[in-house]
């Protein structure tokens, strides 16, 4: 009962359940004190005559199987995630469920939360306080986080190995980020990319270039004359001298007729197109 605030301790004790609750995860797990906590509150929906006190799989999923039914007929919404973790034991789900529980009926909000860490349902923060040579491998996370109640209650293969599946995907995030954290410890030496000198002169002249490529692009933009056109002065990539750059606009080619320059519009000063530009 560490786990649980002293509100959540005081409200479990004042209910005079059957027996007390001494390990959260073990006594919630088949669903009987969760169904004798709500009888206190609905007396007239909770018959205690159809839970069953047991240990076995299948009195476990036909009590919570009832516990569900009643929560659809009174619409209380209680996450999936916390009853299937209560279920099958998983670390903080029953937890959860009982400071859920004494929001829920007692109309209080708890002050702070026993849990101070990321939940996931995983034995993560355990491994945590374990050293470094004393923490689980890929198989025995399956072994620890995938139980055997999830396998008998969910037949389909498929579903089984995903949850294997993203068991294993979780411990190698955690062990990518041990590597960062400690990378003497797992001899990572940096790669030739990290060893490079980055020299602030390069990165300058490539900063001054793109400057001019932009200031060339403005001016000609501002400026659509066809005459020619002088931009100001820029300095240089290597800040030495400074140039001026021009820009021409170049004969377009498609033109079909070339007046005279003397004498007034007829047909015959006009001359025949231009083939072969």
């Amino acid at each position: 009962m560490t786990s649980l605030t002293r509100d959540v301790h005081k409200w479990l004790q004042s209910l005079d359940l059957t027996f007390p609750v001494r390990n959260v995860r073990r006594d919630f797990s088949n669903g009987y004190l969760v169904a004798e906590i709500f009888s206190w509150y609905f007396p007239q929906d909770i018959q205690m005559h159809s839970y069953n006190n047991c240990n076995g799989l299948q009195g476990k999923l036909g009590n919570w199987c009832q516990l569900q039914t009643f929560f659809k007929r009174r619409s209380i919404d209680i996450p999936q995630e916390l009853i299937e973790g209560t279920l099958h034991c998983r670390p903080d789900a029953a937890e959860l469920l009982a400071q859920f529980l004494y929001s829920k009926l007692t109309n209080k909000k708890i002050k702070r939360l026993a849990l101070n860490r990321d939940i996931d349902f995983t034995d993560h923060h355990y491994q945590l306080t374990l050293p470094m040579h004393a923490r689980n491998t890929a198989t025995m996370a399956v072994k620890t986080n995938l139980k055997i109640t999830e396998l008998e209650t969910e037949p389909n293969i498929i579903t089984c190995q995903q949850k294997a599946q993203d068991i294993i995907y979780k411990r190698t995030q955690h062990r990518q980020e041990e590597r960062i954290e400690d990378p003497d410890r797992f001899d990572i030496r940096p790669s030739i990319g990290q060893r490079c000198v980055r020299k602030p002169g390069q990165h300058q002249s490539t900063v001054l270039i793109d400057q001019n490529s932009e200031v060339a692009s403005v001016s000609r933009a501002e400026n659509p004359s066809p005459h020619r056109q002088e931009s100001p002065l820029v300095a240089s990539s290597s800040g030495s001298m400074p140039y001026r750059e021009i820009v021409v606009n170049q004969l377009d080619h498609t033109v079909q007729q070339i007046i005279r320059p003397s004498g007034t519009l007829s047909p015959n000063n006009v001359l025949p197109p231009i083939s072969g530009m």
